[in-house]
């Protein structure tokens, strides 16, 4: 995965794309995604248990459209 790959909800409609996978590259840790889900507003955060079936340049929630636009905006970790 990576930033700029299609976001789809549980039922293949599209809610976003792809702006930040979030984890430890390193140590294979996979935290979740920060997906943009319009021109404005803060990334919304996926928890990675709610990724689903992941393809080459497509990435399925397992959340519908209600649910990720009520998930809580990403906000990134303080350096």
């Amino acid at each position: 995965m990576e930033p700029g790959w299609d976001v789809v909800d549980s039922a293949g409609e599209s809610v976003g794309k792809i702006d930040e996978v979030l984890g430890d590259k390193n140590r294979d840790i996979f935290d979740g995604l920060a997906v943009s889900t319009g021109l404005v507003g803060k990334p919304k955060y996926v928890p990675a248990e709610r990724v689903g079936e992941i393809r080459e340049d497509r990435v399925q929630l397992e959340l519908s459209a209600d649910e990720v636009e009520r998930l809580e905006p990403y906000e990134p970790e303080p350096v």
